[in-house]
């Protein structure tokens, strides 16, 4: 396959599985400030400390507040990871591989990147958030099931699997990065209802409460909710899951093999992998929740900079 082709086909992937999980890190935000009073003076600083744009922010817009974040994260064209910025270029991709996807795939992604165009302010002021996120989720979940129902397991779907489970890895290590910045509990507040209460926003942000209550009741423990969204090999956002699907992808697209315990998977798959495969919600608590997840994120970034150089640059 052309690198070229296959560089549009990862970057669409990728970019619309980060507008998906932007669209999530500000909807728990919003969750987490609404259901509980925040106790730091910026509580919409999270987002930034997390995705690590506090400076592109602060060149752009001063006070941070509701306003501002939202606009940062979500309309913002100047700041290439907006929700809409994402759209936009996974549309671009989208339109140079009409000849590859699916006409039910370019629909909705055009569709989507009209609705994008018209999005202001004003607009999710009178929807009002929990409505917009809402209807967001649903489209994101039309586009990921036309990918899914018409696209064949070819290359070019393994190159765009590629780049929306790393994204998707990435991610899911973020949006439990959310609940440790928004609030460092002190000691006695582990455990109680405050703290819980956070823990059930996570898991709805990343549409798992329904299925953490059928594995584990209605009772909220912080090692579960870490296990389901990190290492649980059946979850579909676990980032163990992901990490899976990456090796199998990788597997196809450098033909070779892998065994049983993806010791044959290329460009430092396997570690992260086996890291995820043998690891536990308790000993990542343990050991500081914080680093384990920034070692996730790291991992994701070593292994996309090896994608590149083997598979995708052209020049």
């Amino acid at each position: 396959m052309l690198r070229r082709i296959a560089s549009h086909l990862y970057w669409m992937g990728r970019r619309l599985e980060r507008a998906e999980w932007r669209a999530r890190l500000v909807n728990v935000n919003y969750h987490l400030l609404v259901e509980s009073a925040p106790r730091g003076a910026e509580p919409w600083g999270p987002l930034l400390a997390i995705t690590g744009e506090r400076d592109a922010f602060a060149a752009r817009h001063g006070a941070l507040t509701e306003e501002t974040v939202l606009d940062f994260f979500v309309f913002d064209t100047d700041n290439p990871a907006s929700v809409r910025s994402c759209l936009l270029s996974a549309r671009e991709s989208a339109r140079d591989l009409r000849h590859r996807i699916s006409s039910e795939l370019w629909l909705e992604l055009n569709t989507l990147y009209l609705d994008a165009n018209g999005w202001t302010p004003t607009l999710l002021a009178s929807r009002g958030v929990f409505d917009f996120f809402a209807e967001l989720k649903e489209r994101f979940y039309r586009v990921v099931g036309v990918i899914h129902g018409t696209l064949p397991r070819d290359l070019g779907y393994d190159f765009m699997d590629v780049g929306r489970s790393l994204e998707g890895i990435e991610n899911v290590a973020r949006l439990l990065d959310v609940k440790y910045h928004y609030l460092l509990p002190h000691v006695e507040d582990v455990g109680g209802s405050l703290d819980l209460l956070q823990w059930a926003a996570v898991l709805r942000s990343a549409s798992a409460l329904e299925a953490y209550r059928k594995a584990h009741g209605n009772m909220i423990a912080v090692d579960r909710v870490v296990d389901m969204l990190i290492f649980d090999p059946t979850f579909p956002r676990s980032a163990r899951f992901g990490a899976e699907r990456l090796a199998a992808a990788l597997e196809r697209v450098g033909g070779g093999e892998r065994s049983a315990d993806g010791a044959g998977a290329p460009l430092g798959v396997p570690a992260l992998v086996y890291g995820l495969a043998h690891g536990s919600a308790r000993s990542a608590i343990a050991g500081g929740l914080h680093d384990y997840l920034l070692e996730i994120e790291n991992a994701c970034d070593a292994v996309s900079v090896a994608v590149f150089e083997e598979y995708l640059r052209f020049e």
